[in-house]
């Protein structure tokens, strides 16, 4: 069973992997994979021998919460989670101006007054970052939360020193505020990064928050209202003007006071038409949809997990909590990187103070501590993730279901694509006997759907050499394919043709894309580099499909292959300064400038706030439209 749930309490890859290796050591486990920028993870298990419950023990014991309330909605959680984190950062931030003001006054009493106020920053708002680190030194892994951890304790204990040493000279090197300085800024940051990441999965939320919770369920003479989860396949249920549609369905009984054709709903979520569609006696219903004008009567053929509206939501989710290999490689980068930062940090410790000796001991750990606060690689964790949720929220706004991340980075690379005919390019005439198609026209079997000649010419304008499929006789494939433009056409072939023709083209070294909508194009999809699928195409080609065009709509494939571009460079972008800070600004920390008599230093108090501007700045570009 593969599921979704949302998880609390991360704040980096560290923090990501250290969730996804609590859940991988259960027995039952099949994979698990999170979305740092989703606060999710997508766990494949055996529900006979392993319970979400068991789950949330063990990401318990790892220091994170994960929820496992179906009837828990992702926005509260964020509500909840974003109004505490605000609670904890205006705390936080007058705690720090309270002991800013206690040290610039100066005098003992002041001092030992500021050592308090600082005390109960530390106990208040960086509680969950000692536990964590408690956890994370326990597993001998590090985080970010170890590194804030450190850098405030350390900086804390030396004010101690300072404030209740009897020599004197080291109170003149106390530095009251930063500890808590620290902690205001690493919460801001952290608060903002909520706030942002809640923008970019609002694409995702808005398809969730489609069908409604409620539905008007007809037993014989009685209308009640009934949770969506006690709808059962084969009710009866009443839908009035305004309302949506609450399952999928078959219309039993249509009327509108217009005339009486039928009821009027608006299905452009789903079909991409903006004009509403009019629904007789047995037309289909999908949940989520709106019934703009009229009324009707309906009988539940999907429930729950089983609507159109519940697999495209999955589906999104999916492809956020996937990872794409860019991804996999930043993440070994970044548990590779907090330790190293460790490891210059306690260097640059030892360094100054064996240059200096005891009189540069101050300097040695302001130097040190700095060097922890600026390179925490939360800027590093975020560039892929927040870049590639982003593009796949934008692909779904467009009717692009992506699957997985991996899609959604390969596309741009494609050079060759094959095309099915009938559903992918034309749409089929549904009123002709096909057992009289052999003596019609091709535009009698089948018409032209109306975008697929221009998509067909922006995909050869990118430089993709297009091929046309069909088992149709040669006159119709020429036919169609000459009206779209496409060169190179195959007619009478069988599915083993298409996926051989797939094969050979990667033997030339293509990446290939298969676009298809049959049972027959499956073979082709599996073994293409990129399968996409048409939504109103068979269930076995849109399960094996990497990417979806949810309105079936040819045209959406250039601009998946325009996403993905943007996408990636988004993530170089993101990736190159991330890199470029932390090499910018671990020196400058480590008091290189200093040593070369150059006016240039950074405290730990800017460290965190350069820290919380690049996490934020990475977050801002992957989310440009």
């Amino acid at each position: 069973m593969r599921q979704t749930f949302p998880v609390l309490g991360m704040a980096c890859t560290g923090c990501a992997a250290m969730v996804e290796k609590a859940l991988r050591q259960l027995p039952g486990i099949n994979s698990a994979n999170v979305s740092l920028a989703c606060r999710s993870v997508l766990v494949d298990y055996d529900e006979r021998s392993l319970s979400p419950t068991q789950m949330r023990e063990a990401v318990a014991q790892a220091g994170y919460n994960l929820v496992v309330e179906q009837d828990t909605r992702a926005e509260q959680l964020e509500s909840i989670a974003w109004k505490r984190q605000l609670q904890l950062t205006l705390i936080a931030w007058s705690l720090t101006l309270a002991t800013a003001a206690l040290s610039w006054t100066g005098g003992e009493d002041n001092a030992q007054w500021a050592l308090l106020t600082s005390l109960a920053c530390l106990c208040l708002c960086g509680r969950q970052f000692y536990t964590k680190a408690a956890r994370q030194f326990s597993r001998r892994t590090l985080g970010m939360d170890a590194l804030i951890a450190l850098s405030t304790a350390i900086t804390f204990v030396w004010n101690a020193c300072a404030t209740l040493s009897p020599a004197a000279h080291m109170a003149m090197h106390a530095c009251y505020d930063t500890p808590p300085m620290i902690l205001a800024f690493v919460l801001t940051g952290k608060l903002l990064e909520q706030k942002a990441l809640g923008s970019a999965a609002s694409g995702i939320r808005h398809l969730m928050q489609m069908a409604p919770r409620t539905a008007h369920v007809v037993q014989g003479n009685l209308v009640s209202n009934v949770p969506i989860a006690a709808i059962s396949k084969g009710d009866c249920m009443e839908v009035k003007a305004g309302e949506r549609i609450p399952v999928d369905g078959l219309v039993l009984k249509a009327s509108s006071f217009m005339d009486d054709k039928g009821a009027y709903v608006d299905e452009s979520m789903m079909t991409g038409e903006p004009t509403p569609s009019c629904k007789r006696q047995g037309d289909r219903l999908l949940a989520g949809t709106l019934l703009q004008q009229g009324q009707l009567r309906m009988t539940a053929t999907a429930t729950g997990a089983d609507t159109a509206l519940a697999r495209m939501t999955a589906t999104v989710q999916q492809a956020m909590a996937s990872k794409a290999p860019v991804q996999r490689i930043a993440d070994k980068l970044a548990s590779i990187f907090v330790p190293a930062i460790a490891t210059i940090s306690l260097a640059t410790l030892l360094l100054w103070w064996t240059i200096g000796g005891q009189a540069m001991l101050p300097q040695a750990i302001i130097c040190a501590v700095s060097v922890l606060v600026v390179a925490c690689p939360c800027a590093m964790g975020l560039a892929t993730p927040a870049a590639l949720m982003a593009g796949i929220g934008r692909a779904a706004s467009l009717g692009i279901l992506i699957k997985d991340a991996t899609a959604l980075e390969r596309i741009r690379r494609i050079s060759a694509i094959v095309l099915d005919k009938t559903g992918t390019l034309t749409s089929p005439t549904p009123a002709i006997d096909f057992t009289q198609a052999d003596g019609l026209s091709p535009e009698q079997r089948e018409t032209l759907k109306p975008n697929s000649p221009k998509a067909v010419s922006q995909l050869k304008e990118m430089g993709i050499m297009v091929h046309l499929m069909s088992g149709d006789r040669e006159d119709a494939v020429h036919h169609w394919a000459r009206a779209c433009g496409i060169d190179h056409w195959h007619h009478g072939v069988t599915a083993d043709d298409k996926e051989r023709l797939v094969s050979q083209l990667q033997a030339a070294g293509h990446v290939v894309a298969m676009a298809g909508d049959g049972i027959n194009d499956t073979p082709a999809l599996a073994r293409a580099d990129v399968s996409i699928a048409m939504g109103q195409g068979t269930d076995a080609a849109m399960d094996t499909a990497q990417m979806t065009l949810a309105h079936g709509d040819l045209l959406c494939l250039p601009q998946a292959i325009k996403l993905s571009r943007r996408t990636s460079r988004r993530i170089r972008q993101n990736l190159a300064w991330a890199f470029a800070y932390n090499i910018a600004c671990i020196p400058i920390a480590a008091g290189l400038p200093i040593a070369l008599g150059l006016p240039l230093h950074i405290t730990p108090s800017i460290a965190a706030a350069l820290m919380a501007v690049s996490s934020l700045s990475v977050l801002l570009n992957s989310l440009r439209p």
